[in-house]
């Protein structure tokens, strides 16, 4: 991989990982109702469960669902399905939570689950394996590039949302000020989903 390639990885991994989505949302989201500590099982969960799509990708699963219809479209309804169950639940919840009893929880298995139905986080992989690795020399090489690099941008995202979201917690805590922020960060789960149905 020249640097040309490199260059260009490093742009496309920063674009769309640290655009909103529905990972950067529930990282906010959790570490502002629940703090850093009860977000990290999500925001570790991130990229391990990235990084075994962007392997199952590149193993040639991401031309599978490319290529069969109904399963690309059960993928995107339970992508939808999941993110609009989170919506109402974010929506609803108005009283900051200092223990594990929060009333939004996303555990680890359920963030690495939530990367196979994110449609954001299909399209990213199948890009990246087929401008990075397909029909390139060694590909197995260009793999682990491709995962280390967006390992480090997964992770780092999600930690630099997460620590948005605990230091508004203060603030947050004051009045009803946490249930708007939740209304919002429902809001846009809910327009990710929307745009789910369009992509």
């Amino acid at each position: 991989m020249n640097w040309q390639e490199f260059t260009a990885l490093l742009v496309l991994a920063t674009a769309m990982s640290f655009s909103p989505g529905p990972n950067t949302t529930l990282s906010t989201a959790l570490a502002a109702n629940g703090g850093l500590r009860a977000a990290m099982r999500f925001v570790v969960a991130v990229p391990v469960g990235w990084s075994l799509l962007l392997l199952l990708t590149a193993a040639g699963l991401g031309a599978l669902i490319h290529a069969a219809p109904a399963l690309r479209l059960a993928v995107k309804a339970l992508g939808i399905a999941y993110l609009l169950w989170l919506a109402l639940k974010l929506s609803r919840s108005g009283q900051m939570s200092r223990t594990d009893a929060a009333p939004l929880r996303v555990g680890f298995w359920q963030g690495v689950a939530l990367q196979f139905v994110n449609i954001k986080a299909w399209l990213l992989a199948l890009t990246l394996v087929a401008g990075w690795v397909a029909g390139q020399a060694q590909p197995a090489l260009r793999t682990a590039v491709l995962l280390g690099v967006m390992l480090f941008f997964a992770f780092s995202s999600n930690f630099a949302y997460a620590a948005v979201g605990a230091l508004l917690r203060a603030w947050l805590a004051q009045g009803r000020r946490l249930l708007w922020f939740n209304r919002f960060m429902a809001a846009v789960l809910v327009l990710t989903a929307a745009w789910m149905v369009k992509a």
